[in-house]
Parts: C-alpha cells; sequence; structure tokens
C-alpha cells in the first residue's frame, strides 16, 4: 500500500515553530519511506480564514525546503462535497437539528447530573417546537446524534470502533485504541449559517485523497474518537495515526497563533536559515 500523509493548516495566521516541526515531521515521513506528501488548506471558517495567510504558509514552506506531491487542495473550494455528506448522515436518520446556542449548552452544565458530556448531547427538540423555530428562521446547527449511530452500527461495531495510534496520545496512549465517540457528546457536524464543521471535512478529505497515515499534533488526539465514528458511518477507511508532542515556548506553553508567537517569517527576518531551525526542531 502506497503511504500518503498530509499537512493541513488553516489560513488564520502566519505559521510558527510548532507549525514547522508538524510539517516536517509528516513530510520526513513520507519521504524516508518513498510516499507522497500533500499540501492542503483547511479553510472553510470564512471569518477567520484569509488569502493572504495562504501565500505566507506557501512562502514559508517553500523556505523550509518543503515540497509535496499534486497540487494544493483548499476546502473552500469544495463545500458541496462536505454538504453531500452531512445529506447522505441526515439520510441514515443520524443528525438532528439543534437551536441551542453555546451559552445554552454551557447553562446545561450544572444541571446535568455526569456534567458537560452529558449536556453536550442535548437531543432534539420536541417536533412542534422545532417547527416554531424553524417558522421563526432561527439558526440551527446539525448535531450528530451518538445514540443513533450506535443503533445503526450495532454493540458488536460500536465496541469495535478502534484506531492504530504510532506516536503517543496525551496520556501515552499506543498502539491499538478503542475509539471513544461519547467523550465528545453530539458534536456539531454543519450550522446552518456556515456549513460542514472539521470534522466532516477533514475526513472526507483524508479518504478521497487516501491519506494512509495523519501526523498531527497531540492536541488532536481526542478529535481522532469522533472522527473514527464518522469514518466507520461513511464506509471510509481509517488511516494509522501518529500524534507528536507539541513544542512548548520560553514560557512553558505551547506555540499558538493567538498567543503571538514568533512566526517563521520573524525567524527569517531575524537572519535564522532554514537549516538552523530544521537542526532545532531535530530534522
Amino acid at each position: 500500500m502506497a503511504y500518503v500523509t498530509r499537512f493541513a493548516p488553516s489560513p488564520t495566521g502566519r505559521l510558527h515553530r510548532g507549525h514547522a516541526f508538524s510539517a516536517l515531521a509528516a513530510w520526513r515521513a513520507a519521504r524516508e519511506v518513498g510516499g507522497r506528501f500533500l499540501l492542503r488548506i483547511e479553510d472553510i471558517d470564512p471569518t477567520r480564514c484569509k488569502p493572504e495567510f495562504e501565500e505566507t504558509i506557501l512562502e514559508d514552506l517553500t523556505w523550509l525546503g518543503l515540497d509535496w506531491d499534486g497540487p494544493v487542495r483548499r476546502q473552500s473550494e469544495h463545500l458541496a462535497d462536505y454538504a453531500t455528506v452531512i445529506d447522505a448522515l441526515n439520510g441514515q436518520g443520524l443528525l438532528y437539528r439543534c437551536f441551542r446556542t453555546r451559552k445554552d449548552i454551557l447553562d446545561r452544565i450544572g444541571d446535568a447530573p455526569h456534567g458537560p458530556v452529558e449536556a453536550a448531547r442535548p437531543g432534539s427538540h420536541p417536533a412542534d417546537e422545532e417547527a416554531a423555530l424553524l417558522a421563526e428562521g432561527r439558526a440551527f446547527a446539525w448535531r450528530l446524534s451518538l445514540e443513533r449511530a450506535r443503533e445503526a452500527l450495532g454493540e458488536a461495531r460500536w465496541d469495535a470502533l478502534a484506531f492504530v495510534e504510532e506516536g503517543l496520545g496525551p496520556e501515552g496512549e499506543r498502539g491499538l485504541i478503542r475509539a471513544r465517540p461519547e467523550t465528545a457528546g453530539d458534536v456539531v457536524l454543519a450550522r446552518k449559517d456556515a456549513g460542514a464543521a472539521y470534522h466532516v471535512a477533514v475526513t472526507h478529505d483524508d479518504a478521497l485523497q487516501q491519506v494512509t497515515h495523519v501526523i498531527r499534533g497531540e492536541d488532536l488526539f481526542e478529535a481522532t474518537h469522533v472522527q473514527v465514528l464518522i469514518q466507520t458511518l461513511m464506509g471510509w477507511p481509517i488511516p494509522v495515526y501518529r500524534h507528536h508532542r507539541l513544542l512548548l515556548g520560553a514560557d512553558g506553553r505551547r506555540y499558538a497563533k493567538r498567543d503571538r508567537s514568533v512566526t517563521l517569517a520573524e525567524l527569517r527576518a531575524g537572519g535564522v536559515t532554514p537549516e538552523a531551525l530544521r537542526a532545532e526542531l531535530g530534522f
């Protein structure tokens, strides 16, 4: 089987050391075995993603010495594909409309005997209430019903949900991991006003692009549980996962765009060479 992996940044800011580490890890893994390394731009959030940031991503990766196979896939150009996934899951009776706001869900936590996870499984609205909210034109989200998904798969297939972890999860998880989608509750897969969510787009594209190995930071380890469920419901293959450690700054916090971490562009402007940065990162 061909080895295919990818680097899939969102153009919401400039790349920093953490991005460089993740991109280099995936690129080297593919090149060492003669596999394919793909570049995907995950730009389905129109409020945060900017074309100028995509341009800088390409500049930074080229400066690092990375190359990729085939054209860059931009998710914003394939929204209809993700809508088809939502329609397919809805056609199986696995989704329900949820008109509750984030604040409504947070307010439920105190009333839920089993805490946040139970609060994140609010269930569908009564039929008359849903009809009234639809008539008002209220915005809603499509949530994946874990209860219906479990019924659709049956107990044996539900209990068999699993993925192979080649790296390490936050608690040192490795090897064959039983997927626990219930830990995320009834996740939002689409919004009426914003289209499909991350879980839908990423699983669709991994299947479409025949990605065999997903290499990414351990902060996305928990997302794997839900993604395995979606892959199974859609009949898609489940890649091998390799979650890697997160780079920490001098303050002990992980690099993040929101914290205005030092960007690769700033390192470059300061005279840092790509060879020096790759050596610093262990590549």
